[in-house]
């Protein structure tokens, strides 16, 4: 998995405006700033805090496998910022898989299921001659209301 040339949408970030194209991050909303590149990230202030997080909400020991936490926690003791590429890989891997299970269900699903149905609407809105129904695509308030709606509606 390379980062160079291709596009990766992080999970816990807005998939609508973060992905991290040629190792540079652009408008984030998760955890990581934007405009930095993804060595910039993994820095030893960066993994202890993400490592504080996952055992927080319970997700550290249950997810990652004890080869996996024996890397991060090295990393932590060894190293204040990341410069191996490999060492990158293998840790983006990790954040990613820790990230994915601290993951919002409310986030999770407007990503999944919201975003899904707006696009529907508003392609019936846009087919009805309501132009300014492309909008809705990137309002996350809409999104929002129709994952809550769908969450709340009796199945039939």
């Amino acid at each position: 998995m390379s980062f160079l040339g291709k596009s990766y949408i992080l999970r816990g970030c807005n998939p609508l405006i973060c992905s991290v194209e040629r190792g540079s991050m652009r408008d984030c909303v998760g955890n990581f700033p934007s405009c930095m590149s993804i060595r910039h990230l993994l820095t030893k202030e960066r993994l202890c805090g993400i490592k504080r997080r996952a055992i927080r909400r319970g997700v550290w020991f249950t997810v990652l496998s004890k080869l996996e936490r024996a890397c991060v926690d090295i990393t932590i003791r060894v190293v204040d910022k990341v410069r191996s590429l490999f060492l990158v890989r293998v840790l983006t891997r990790i954040v990613k898989k820790l990230s994915d299970a601290m993951e919002n269900r409310i986030a999770r699903l407007m990503r999944e299921v919201g975003h899904q149905l707006a696009l529907k609407i508003s392609q019936i809105a846009h087919t009805w001659g309501h132009s300014s129904a492309i909008q809705w695509l990137t309002d996350l308030k809409f999104i929002r209301y129709l994952t809550i709606n769908k969450l709340n509606s009796p199945e039939t």
